[in-house]
């Protein structure tokens, strides 16, 4: 999976739009191997990029879970801790 894509559901504050949206580019980034579609990708690839972020926004709204929200801030200190750990060899 692509590490750029990371978990949106049960988060405090909420998964914002742009979030949803950024999760949906990297998607269709990694599965059509293009950063930048060429003119005549492009429409086909927007398209695509539009359609996941809704099908995402969908799946989030329907979730349901009885677990507490996380807080984004501690997630991120524990991927910023995990990333030096790993990258400080």
């Amino acid at each position: 999976m692509c590490r750029n894509i990371r978990p949106l559901f049960n988060f405090e504050p909420p998964v914002t739009d742009d979030e949803v949206r950024a999760a949906s580019l990297q998607y269709v980034r990694k599965v059509s191997g293009y950063t930048k579609p060429s003119k005549a990708n492009e429409e086909a690839f927007l398209a695509a990029v539009e359609e996941i972020a809704a099908a995402t926004q969908k799946l989030l709204d329907s979730l349901e879970t009885s677990a507490p929200p996380k807080d984004r801030e501690v997630v991120a200190a524990k991927a910023r801790i995990r990333s030096a750990q790993r990258f400080a060899r």
